[in-house]
């Protein structure tokens, strides 16, 4: 039988292995082939011939009862696995996967983590289904199975740089040499000499092998002719020659572990081969390997030329003669270093020193951009796929999103039914774990507005997250629906119910909206945390605003921010006794942004009501003693700038705060909790400014001492230029700090002009 067994130990993802391979293949023009792959995945492998599949792809397995347990096999144009199959299609070769079915995969993976709730979702970083050392040279560099077999044999031929030497024996080879028998004899000295693995690791390497043996007899039977192996070179030998016994493979098979499993193909990336990314293939160029596959004349002209064309794109100034330079460099490089073809180093090399100037940042854009690139596949219609993925797919057609790896930014008018509609679907695919797009910073801090910016780009992983979505429905609308009810019903804050509520109308999810209000209802009536219901009002406010730009019926918010402010108003006096600086701190962090809400809803005639409460209940901790400085000096604050105390009267009350019967330290909270977030006010009050000042100067120098970290905390929020304007401002105060300096011994002059300046430049006096 060994003769009609032609074995092609190869490296994945590598170009020269797969053109070794498509060579290999033509001459032997074999009657079956057989691929390292799930072999469970035969009734999805023939789409691999559909005109619709675009590389890179990945196969993807996942337990449709727990999509989370999952796993890929990705693809490029350049792996030798994807070439095999697309020779055996076009040459009507039937093709089968013959490792391990993906439901021992899964099973085993399970098995492993020891997970028995639900399992961590599956992302490109989990790598690829193999276990490290399928292949010659373990690609996700843990190297934990067999070592360093690539290193060995690069050591042998006289190489410190394994990846070089491989990439010199074989991937950067041009010539249709096969190098599967030598290989193969190397590897299997390599296995003699090589201890054996852990006792889990070795049991699942021979079970691997043993499977593909009994896929091997099979193929055997259903042919009379050759049959070609490609797989992993490192088990190249243990398919090569006389195969052992069939019932021994059949025993270590027996019993083996298995789950139901559902496979499809999905669309990849570039990026996701890429070792930066964290996926464990290891590729760290497949930008280079995919153009080195396919571009086998003038290699690196080409490749530089793009090269330029990616500088050009970042304006950066290239020439034509930077292309012809840097080819002769690279060249020049390969022919020093006895290479047979300028590789990946020699070319980044010249094209860093050349065109980039030696500048960094500019190698880091080919590096990106080219190197590593972002292609992304294709996967054809007639591809399996959940119904959510179907839908989610048709409403990117009709409101014209494209998925693409590459980042974009889409910004909306809400005005217009088509924006509208995106924004809807990007905001319900969020609900729903499904983060292609991303709302701005800008926008986050403008809800409300008719203009939304998001940032859109798709990664692979998340067709997991959509499968893992589809449980939740068949249709986007009904899933996030579902998801965001639950959300809310089994919430153990809050705030939690609040944040659902924002999602349910910046989603338009017209029926998710009553259950929700009252889950939102439930969690507010038990929770008696005066800031917890405080930090839930500006986020109901916000949502209560929706509904002048996006028509959303939202009359039934105002009723939850009325009962709450009641309750807020009711507990307030409590709330705020006996409280640590650190509480003292959140609790003003709360009433500023529950007063905000209030004096954003205030001019509509549902909000006044609301409004007048809460000032009520202000005004009746304004004059407390008995209350934490930082809090009296914020409500003060917050009653002048809502017109209820004039300016004048807000500095009496600084005033006297700050005259007798407080610590030095609660006099400084008080001012820390009055002027935070208000420079402007000390530069065209000169009142108050005078009345800090006096109060400053008066500070017998221990307490001066006490207090300075509290006021130079509260004057570090300052921006710069209201510093320097403050600065100004007392230099020309009139009487400002006469009443004396508190100190015990006369100034000197000469010592205290050093801290002058020094307290200038903090100041930024002297600009």
């Amino acid at each position: 039988m060994s003769d009609r067994v032609a074995v092609l130990g190869i490296r994945h993802h590598g170009p020269g292995s797969a053109r070794s391979v498509v060579a290999e293949l033509e001459r032997l023009q074999p009657q079956a082939v057989l691929i390292e792959g799930p072999a469970d995945a035969q009734p999805v492998l023939a789409l691999a011939a559909d005109p619709g599949m675009v590389p890179p792809v990945a196969l993807l397995a996942y337990a449709p009862d727990e999509p989370r347990v999952s796993a890929f096999w990705p693809l490029a144009v350049f792996s030798p696995e994807w070439q095999a199959l697309r020779w055996a299609a076009r040459h009507q070769v039937p093709a089968r996967f013959c490792d391990l079915p993906a439901a021992a995969v899964l099973a085993s993976r399970d098995h492993s983590t020891g997970q028995t709730g639900p399992a961590q979702p599956a992302s490109p970083e989990a790598g690829r289904a193999d276990p490290p050392g399928d292949d010659l040279a373990d690609r996700s560099g843990t190297g934990a199975l067999h070592g360093d077999p690539l290193g060995m044999l690069a050591a042998a031929a006289g190489y410190d740089d394994p990846e070089r030497w491989w990439d010199d024996l074989i991937e950067s080879r041009l010539d249709d040499r096969s190098p599967f028998t030598t290989l193969t004899d190397a590897v299997t000295e390599l296995r003699a000499e090589t201890p054996a693995a852990c006792p889990e690791e070795h049991l699942h390497e021979q079970r691997r092998e043993a499977h593909m043996r009994q896929a091997l007899r099979a193929a055997l039977k259903d042919t009379s002719g050759m049959v070609a192996v490609i797989c992993g070179a490192w088990h190249a030998p243990a398919l090569t020659g006389k195969l052992p016994p069939a019932s021994a493979d059949a025993a270590l098979l027996r019993g083996l572990p298995k789950r139901k499993t559902t496979l499809a193909w999905v669309p990849w990336t570039h990026s996701r081969l890429a070792a930066a990314s964290g996926y464990g293939a290891g590729i760290t160029s497949p930008g280079w390997y995919h153009h080195l596959f396919n571009i086998p004349e003038q290699t690196v002209t080409r490749w530089l030329t793009k090269v330029a064309r990616v500088l050009r794109d970042h304006d950066l100034p290239v020439s034509t003669a930077h292309i012809i330079e840097a080819t002769r460099l690279a060249e020049a490089l390969a022919a020093l270093r006895a290479r047979p073809l300028a590789g990946l180093a020699e070319v980044s090399e010249a094209a860093k020193a050349v065109m980039c100037d030696g500048d960094e940042f500019a190698a880091a854009f080919v590096t990106r951009d080219l190197v590593v690139g972002e292609l992304l596949g294709a996967v054809p219609s007639t591809a399996p796929c959940v119904p959510l993925e179907a839908d989610l797919r048709a409403q990117a057609r009709a409101l014209r999103l494209r998925i693409d790896a590459l980042e974009q930014t889409v910004a909306l008018d809400l005005r217009k039914d088509t924006d509208r509609a995106r924004s809807v679907l990007l905001h319900q695919l969020i609900i729903l774990g499904i983060d292609w797009g991303t709302v701005t910073a800008d926008q986050v801090r403008n809800i409300g507005t008719f203009r939304e910016t998001w940032t859109l780009r798709w990664r692979p992983e998340l067709a997991v997250a959509t499968i893992d979505a589809a449980p939740w429905g068949t249709t986007i609308g009904t899933a996030a629906t579902a998801k965001i009810t639950d959300i809310a019903a089994s919430a153990a804050s809050l705030a939690t119910v609040t944040a659902a509520v924002e999602r349910v109308l910046l989603a338009d999810l017209a029926d998710a909206l009553g259950p929700v209000l009252r889950a939102l209802d439930d969690k507010a009536a038990q929770d008696h945390d005066v800031a917890h219901l405080m930090a839930a009002v500006p986020a109901l406010v916000r949502a209560a605003r929706y509904g002048d730009v996006r028509g959303t019926n939202t009359s039934a918010l105002a009723a939850v921010v009325d009962g709450l402010t009641a309750r807020i108003c009711a507990g307030l006096p409590a709330a705020v006794t006996a409280l640590s600086d650190d509480t003292a701190a959140g609790l003003r962090a709360a009433l500023d942004q529950m007063h905000a809400a209030l004096e954003l809803r205030a001019p509509e005639s549902s909000g006044r009501a609301a409004r007048d409460q809460w000032i009520a209940a202000l005004t009746g901790i304004a004059g407390r003693r008995d209350v934490h400085g930082l809090v009296t000096g914020r409500v003060v604050r917050l009653l002048a700038d809502s017109g209820v105390l004039s300016w004048p009267e807000a500095a009496g009350r600084f005033a006297a705060h700050l005259s007798i019967g407080v610590p030095p330290a609660g006099k400084a909270a008080w001012a820390e909790g009055f002027l935070s977030g208000g420079g402007m006010l000390l530069v065209h009050d000169r009142d108050l400014l005078s009345v800090l000042d006096d109060w400053v100067a008066s500070l017998p120098g221990q307490d001066f001492m006490d207090v300075l970290p509290l006021l130079r905390r509260t004057f570090s929020a300052f921006t710069a230029p209201e510093r320097t304007n403050i600065a100004h401002t007392v230099k020309h105060l009139t009487g400002g700090g006469s009443a004396g300096t508190g100190l015990a011994e006369p100034v000197d002059a000469v010592r205290a002009a050093g801290v002058l300046r020094t307290v200038a430049a903090i100041l930024g006096a002297g600009r």
